[in-house]
This record gives C-alpha cells, structure tokens and sequence, in this order.
C-alpha cells in the first residue's frame, strides 16, 4: 500500500491527536461511569474463581532444575526459563575508568508478546476496551489490562488453552486503524533483552463486548491511574505510547540535542552481559522455596499454583520473581521560562538491548540501600522521599508484571524541584527533557524503560484530570 502524502499524513495524525484529547477531556463514558468501574470490578472477581498458593520448587508442574546448568525451564522448551546474569560495566569515556561487576538470576523469554488496546468510536468519542485479568502476581489479583495481553506462546496456543479473545484484531490483514505500534522493552533488571508489540488500533467494525470487558475513555482511565494497584503494568506502558496532543514548546534541549545525549550516553557506557548458569551464581543461594541473596535484599525466585476460572487455561504452576521491599520510582519535575520539564535517568539495566534507556529520576527499593552512608546512597533517592506533601504532584502504588512477578509494587512520584534540589545543570547521566520530547521519543522502541513509560502515562493522566 502507497502510504499518503506528507502533509496528508500530518494531517490524519493531527486528526487523531485531536480525537484522543477529547477522549481524554471526557470523564463520562458511553457504558460504563467511572464511579461504577469499582463495583463492576468487584463483581468480575466474584464470577471468578482466583487462587494462588505458594509451593516448594517441588511441587512445580513441568518445571525443573536442568542438570548440567541449574536453570529453571520448562518441559515443553517453551514459556520462559530463568537462568544465570553476569554483568559489567565501565561508564569512564575511553574505557579508563573501574569497573563494575554483578550476578543475578534472569527471566530469559526470547518471544515477542503483544500488549493491544482495541480503540472505538461511541457517542463521537473514542473508546478504549480494557480487560479484567486475573495475574498471579498482582497483590489484589485482578486489575485492568489491555484488551490483548498474550505472548506468542499464548497466541499460539503452545499450552493447548483457549484462544486469546480479539487477537485478530492485532494480527492478520484487515486488523483497523493504527494509533500506535512499537516494540519496548520490559524490565531490564530482571528480563534478558525481552520487548513487547504495543499497539493501540482502532476497530472499523462492531466490535462485540465479551465478559471481563469494558469500553472506557482516556478521561475515565486517568482518574483510574489515580487509584492504587488498578491500572495494570501491561495497559500503562500501551497508554504511554499514544500521540497525545502537544502541549508546549521551548524545551531545554532540542529534540536533535536530545538524540545527541542519549547516543553520547550509550556510547561512554561499556557494558557485557551475558547469560550464565543458574547453578553457583555467586551470592545467590537456592533452597526448597526459593532462590535469594545471600544478603536478603533484591529479589527472591519462589515458585506458585494458580487456579483462575477466566484464563487460556484455569490452572498452572510457575516460577515469580518476588522484590525484598516497595520499590520507589518518581521524576523530579521543574518549570523552566513556563515549560514543564522532568530530570531522566539514563539507566543502565544488564537485560537491556541497547545498554542504556532513559529512566525515571528515581527507580530504587529503598530497603537495599538503607545500610549505606548518605554520600553513597544513590542521587536524589533522599530528596524523593523527604519531599512534604505540597510538592508531591502525583502519587499511586502501582504493581509491575504480575505474569512474571510477585507483588512487585512501586510508589510512583511526580515531585516539584527547586534549584537547590535538582539543578538546572544536573550531574552526569542525567538530562531535563519535556513530556513532548517523551511522547515523541516513546513511539520508537528502547528509548524509554517501562517505568519511565508508567510516570509518562501518569503524566498524561495528570493533565487529563486537571482539564
């Protein structure tokens, strides 16, 4: 297919960007009210039966501890394994500088899942189809996922379950419009190079509502992302990718700057990882339970038993990484000549594929770093969390992926700075950038981490309900 011409092109997706800030504007949705979504929420986990129960690495079905390594992996050779990470760094220009070296267990999953929202028209406002789903992860189990959040193997039916419910509208010909459409990665702590599909595509058809289903706007989903543990991992970094509206020029650096700081940031960092056998990780100890290190901190690998009536399949048995504390992730927000601007991170993560992605400022687990002297501890971690109440902007407890991992919960911020606390000359690593520059760089794969993907769309939810 010829695609159209340039300005054409501007113009559709001028077009679209409108029709999603009215989305956004409106708080009353076609079917469902905001103020009805807990009980109907409610009343999708009594349909169903949920259930999950810790057990030994004994009592896992089809998994095992492979002889001559030690990795966890399945019988069938599909899914995910977890295996050995060994990293090291120098981020010294020219290779000069020390190194640093560390060991951890990896979830390794080289298929591509897709994360689809499916987009329609209803009262001449745009629609979004969320999902109740049940993940075994989740601290209060169901939350609101994407209309299709499946990995190949789910798609595919490796595990022989149902079939994944409007997935053809995300494969094959004739699929609708495309909103957005990119491969971002997940968590680089605790995947191996591992991306997801996010798309968004909007429905040139009726579109028939299934049960676990709901049709809601952007305006309903903001005050949503506002609600502890409600907005799944999975849906928010979807949502971040939207073209939403551009709200204000004059950014620190331009966008060509910008792109040159971020390829000056991945070229001074010089970093291997590579997989390693699970068996004798240095510092992490395996028993009955679970795999942890040797310190209590970081994360654990424990295994589980699910029961869930709605899913591909309603019973199973996995392996979860589980985090040792609340993690902490927040950008530190300044208004430079009347533009908003927030301080990124540009992170180094050992699953990453591209060494570095720019991160929140903060993105720590404060437990972890409590034994260190305050000149060691990690910058701007303490300012975050002695910020008073009346520059918190925006606060939530979100949950990361409850497929993979067990009450992984993270407070996210949005906290005001001053000069004192972050300057307008930030440290090495560290860049003001404007949520434009954000919305324009997260429609292009492995520039954005998923937790500064999250804080993206908690801005935009922001701004929606202040409307």
């Amino acid at each position: 297919m010829t695609p159209p011409p340039l300005p054409q092109a501007r113009a559709n997706t001028r077009r679209v960007t409108e029709r999603l800030g009215l989305s956004a504007a409106t708080s009353r949705g076609a079917h469902l009210p905001t103020d009805s979504f807990s009980a109907w929420l409610a009343e999708r986990g009594r349909a169903n039966a949920f259930r999950v129960d810790r057990i030994p690495f004994a009592g896992l079905d089809g998994w095992s501890f492979e002889e001559t390594t030690g990795n966890l992996v399945h019988r069938s050779g599909r899914f995910f394994t977890v295996e050995g990470m060994r990293v090291t760094e120098r981020d010294e220009p020219y290779g000069d500088g020390p190194f640093a070296e560390w060991h951890q267990p990896v979830i390794k999953q080289p298929e591509v899942g897709i994360l689809g929202i499916l987009a329609k028209e209803f009262d001449g406002v745009l629609h979004f189809l969320m999902q109740a789903k049940m993940e075994p992860g989740n601290p209060n189990l169901l939350q609101l996922s994407p209309t299709v959040q499946a990995t190949r193997s789910n798609y595919t039916k490796a595990h022989q379950g149902a079939d994944v419910k409007y997935i053809q509208h995300f494969v094959g010909p004739g699929r609708g419009r495309v909103i957005a459409d990119a491969l971002q990665s997940e968590h680089g702590s605790w995947f191996f190079r591992k991306a997801n599909r996010n798309m968004i595509v909007e429905a040139t058809d009726d579109v028939p509502l299934l049960d676990d289903f709901c049709w809601l706007t952007l305006g309903q989903i903001a005050e949503l992302l506002h609600r502890d543990n409600v907005v799944n991992m999975d849906s928010r970094t979807v949502l971040s990718c939207l073209p939403v509206p551009e709200t204000a020029d004059g950014a620190l650096h331009s966008d060509v700057e910008l792109l040159s700081w971020i390829t000056g940031e991945r070229a001074r960092h010089d970093v291997h990882a590579e997989r390693v056998p699970l068996a004798g990780l240095p510092g992490w100890h395996r028993h009955e339970t679970a795999i942890e290190h040797e310190e209590g901190r970081y994360f654990k690998v424990v295994a589980v038993s699910v029961q869930a009536g709605n899913r591909e399949v309603t019973s199973w048995t996995q392996p979860l990484f589980e985090p040792v504390g609340q993690g902490v992730t927040a950008f530190l927000t300044r208004t430079f000549d009347g533009v908003p601007h927030v301080l990124v991170h540009a992170r180094v993560e050992g699953g990453f594929l591209d060494t570095v992605e720019l991160g929140p400022t903060v993105q720590y687990t404060p437990s972890n770093y409590a034994h260190l002297p305050e000149k060691e501890r990690p910058p701007y971690l303490d300012t975050v969390l002695e910020a008073p109440a009346e520059r918190i902007r925006y606060e939530a407890v979100h949950a990361e992926e409850g497929g993979r991992f067990l009450n992984a919960e993270s407070r996210y911020l949005l906290v005001d700075a001053d000069e004192r606390d972050a300057p307008l000359d930030p440290p090495p690593g560290y860049a003001w950038v404007t949520p434009d520059q954000l919305t324009w760089l997260v429609r292009h794969g492995h520039y954005l981490n998923v937790q500064a993907r999250t804080l993206l769309a908690c801005l935009n939810a922001r701004a929606a309900v202040a409307r």
